[in-house]
């Protein structure tokens, strides 16, 4: 299920990167509307693909970045792009394959050009297996245009060579509730306590436990549902997987004490009844189940789960760790890797310039704004702030999970073999709220026991590799 969600938080996240709101329409007036309301101006802040260049990239990918079929709204990046003479061709694959054809391709000297960033085995792993080239001959992060991603591009580097270029942050889970059920059950409105400084751990849970213990009758109530497990350890500001900066490799955290308390937590969510496992696609089925917080990718509140009028819903931040020094999370990192082989630098520059300008200028950022509220007229401003803006501010410190770019064993949701279909880092995150055979929940310390080899020689594995490829010519 950690695999599905995944796959959608990253499709979604592309979508609202480009301000393609339109996919998701439900008529013809509103892509009517679109051309009205929105229009994209070319810019000479990035220069055109020069004359002669090669301009058409091929785009290996589970999604396309051209319009959908019967839609003329493209993204902000697209238009921007072909004004400076490039183009995009779709080259199908699957989320499930896509890794695979990858490496067909490349071994076979038949390469694409570009391909979509996922957390998952694309850095280091697959950096360091030769699928995919560095990027610093086309992109120079001290120009203006890539200095405010300068930082989190220095922890994608092998060789002293940078691999990803972020185009843009965009949350992987916010918890979406309805106001209404808020106030009918006199509880305290989670942004109004986040906007205080007040939305941590215990105003959490706190929050679900006075719900569901104010059920009436037969009623069944829930606290929770959704994706929002990682994100408690993510926010003790720790990962179990770790780069050693010092002896250059990546090392077993897993006996950190923070994640005692972090598992401790969702231990006592599912123990206490305020957790509906079950899997919800949108946000208006988990409240027709009573369950007071939705935890998933602003896709499942957005385009074709968007509220109604008569709906009125708010979202908050994940809660932070009322023990750690700041407000940890990591975010949905987009961007596009230039696949080893390829030659068209001029194309890719300008791609990755237009992608990166249309999620930094401000008139463009407005320009997707825009097109989103087309779309999704009941949300409101607060909404959009957290799903969009917020954990790109200053307030949130971001970290990047290593260990998700580790190994099949260690990374890879689609290589699992267990009954929940997860990678050992994914599993290791939620498992305490799942349960053995005989019905008994696990607990950290069984969990730590069981995985603790395993980590230990799949980084064993991984790091011969990784020091092979850093010592090599």
């Amino acid at each position: 299920m950690q695999t599905l969600k995944r796959i959608l938080a990253g499709t979604f996240a592309v979508t609202m990167a480009f301000g393609a709101a339109a996919c998701g329409s439900s008529s013809t007036d509103d892509s009517s509307e679109y051309e009205q309301q929105v229009e994209v101006e070319d810019t000479d802040v990035i220069e055109a693909i020069p004359e002669g260049a090669e301009s058409e990239l091929l785009w290996l990918s589970y999604f396309d970045l051209n319009p959908a079929s019967g839609s003329e709204e493209k993204s902000t990046e697209l238009e921007l792009f072909e004004k400076k003479g490039g183009t995009i061709t779709y080259e199908q694959t699957t989320s499930m394959t896509k890794f695979d054809t990858l490496a067909e391709r490349v071994l076979a000297n038949d390469v694409p050009d570009m391909f979509w960033y996922e957390a998952s085995m694309c850095y280091p792993s697959y950096c360091i297996k030769g699928m995919f080239q560095p990027i610093d001959s086309i992109v120079d992060f001290e120009d203006d245009l890539w200095a405010d991603v300068a930082e989190t591009a220095e922890q994608f580097t092998l060789k002293g060579e940078h691999y990803v270029a972020p185009i843009t942050y965009v949350a992987n889970s916010v918890l979406t509730y309805d106001k209404d059920v808020i106030e009918a059950n006199a509880l305290d409105d989670p942004y109004e306590l986040y906007l205080e400084g007040e939305w941590d751990w215990d105003a959490w849970y706190d929050m679900m436990e006075d719900y569901v213990n104010n059920a009436e009758g037969d009623e069944i109530r829930y606290g929770v549902n959704g994706w929002f497990q990682d994100f408690i350890f993510y926010s003790t500001g720790e990962t179990i997987v770790e780069y050693d900066e010092e002896n250059d490799e990546y090392v077993n955290n897993i006996t950190n004490a923070n994640f005692d308390r972090a598992s401790t937590l969702l231990y006592n969510i599912q123990k206490n009844g305020l957790y509906l496992s079950e899997w919800i696609g949108q946000t208006s089925d988990c409240f027709k189940e009573n369950c007071l917080f939705y935890a998933m990718g602003p896709w499942a509140s957005s385009t074709t789960h968007t509220p109604d009028e008569d709906d009125n819903w708010g979202m908050v931040p994940m809660p932070r760790d009322p023990e750690a020094d700041a407000a940890y999370i990591t975010v949905e990192t987009d961007a596009y890797l230039w696949i080893a082989g390829s030659t068209k630098s001029e194309a890719m520059k300008c791609w990755l310039e237009c992608a990166k300008l249309a999620n930094t200028d401000e008139s463009y950022k407005e320009v997707a704004k825009e097109k989103f509220f087309v779309t999704n007229p009941y949300w409101t401003e607060d909404m959009y702030q957290v799903a969009y803006e917020e954990y790109m501010s200053d307030n949130w410190v971001r970290i990047v999970d290593p260990g998700f770019g580790i190994s099949n064993t260690l990374s890879n949701d689609n290589a699992a073999t267990n009954d929940t279909k997860e990678a050992v880092i994914s599993y290791l995150y939620a498992a305490v709220m799942y349960t053995d055979e005989d019905g008994s929940q696990y607990t950290w310390t069984q969990l730590r026991e069981s995985y603790t080899s395993t980590i230990d020689s799949e980084l064993a594995d991984f790091n011969e590799e990784y020091h092979e490829f850093i010592n090599s010519d």
